[in-house]
């Protein structure tokens, strides 16, 4: 990791292991820990991906949470700090290593992994794909590829796709497919909090970020779980000059009781206030180029 950050290499992780080793006590978790400030450090040098095959657990879970994308298999790939046994010794619980900790857990209710594939080729050949968006380091331009998807082309159902009545829903992933290269977009964390749309696409053979409500769900508004995600995401693309394109269809912050307040003020005002103060500082340095679009409302 200290030569990648170097030379400005991308880190990628295969990961499946039982955690620290026991027999080794406290040497194990100090090797552990100096691998938790690389990652650290690399955070927003170089992109920091980690792929889960097989079960994680105790110290080996830590490190690809604090990596930039977690990606998991299906049925066979789990993060967990405590395996199901030692939680029915102190909780009494019956938990199965999938309502524990299996992709579906960390892509649709933690948060933890950002997408979750059928098997490990499938997994292997869409991490493929997908570093093909990304940069290799902070330092370096996102990879260019050669267009073949004429910038004049009609898109027939795209002035259709909004309705007239705004108390009707709309799929925002139509008009991202409409609008970006090839119809190709690698959604991120697409079964998490899925009022708002983020992920990766080409326009003109160019990276970009994108960004966009979805009114599909919860009429597009913001919660906590979705302002935290977008503002990742952004942060990623902001560090590794990868332009952003929002697509803004919104009638603002969920009013809901099950949202707790002080909390929900909180992360809200530190999503938004945190990227301003940065650009505020660095007004004079414009790291990437945002683009926005309103849809609607």
């Amino acid at each position: 990791m200290d030569q990648a950050m170097m030379v400005g290499a991308p880190v990628i992780g295969l990961n499946d292991s039982g955690g620290a080793r026991i027999q080794e006590g406290v040497e194990s978790l100090a090797g552990y820990a100096d691998i938790f400030l690389r990652n650290v450090l690399a955070s927003g040098v170089v992109p920091q991906i980690s792929l889960i095959m097989g079960p994680c657990a105790g110290g080996a879970v830590y490190s690809p949470a604090l990596t930039d994308f977690t990606f998991m298999v299906k049925d066979t790939s789990y993060l967990f700090i405590t395996g199901p046994d030692v939680v029915k010794s102190v909780t009494n619980e019956d938990v199965t290593q999938e309502e524990l900790g299996g992709a579906k857990t960390h892509t649709a209710v933690s948060g933890v992994a950002h997408r979750a594939f059928e098997n490990d080729i499938d997994a292997l050949l869409n991490l493929r794909d997908f570093f093909n968006f990304l940069p290799l380091s902070n330092r370096d331009p996102a990879p260019v590829t050669e267009c073949q998807d004429p910038s004049d082309r009609l898109v027939p159902g795209l002035d259709t796709v909004v309705p007239f009545e705004t108390t009707k829903a709309y799929d925002m992933l139509d008009i991202i497919q409409g609008v970006v290269d090839e119809r190709e977009f690698f959604e991120i964390m697409p079964n998490y909090a899925k009022n708002i749309v983020v992920g990766f696409a080409r326009m003109n053979g160019r990276t970009v970020g994108i960004v966009g409500n979805q009114p599909k769900v919860a009429s597009g508004c913001l919660d906590i779980n979705s302002s935290v995600k977008g503002a990742r995401f952004v942060r990623f693309c902001d560090a590794f000059n990868i332009p952003i394109i929002t697509f803004v269809d919104v009638p603002g912050f969920l009013p809901e009781v099950c949202q707790p307040f002080p909390c929900c003020c909180q992360r809200y005002i530190r999503t938004y206030t945190k990227p301003i103060a940065t650009n505020l500082e660095h007004s004079s340095q414009c790291v990437c180029a945002r683009v926005c679009f309103r849809i609607c409302g």
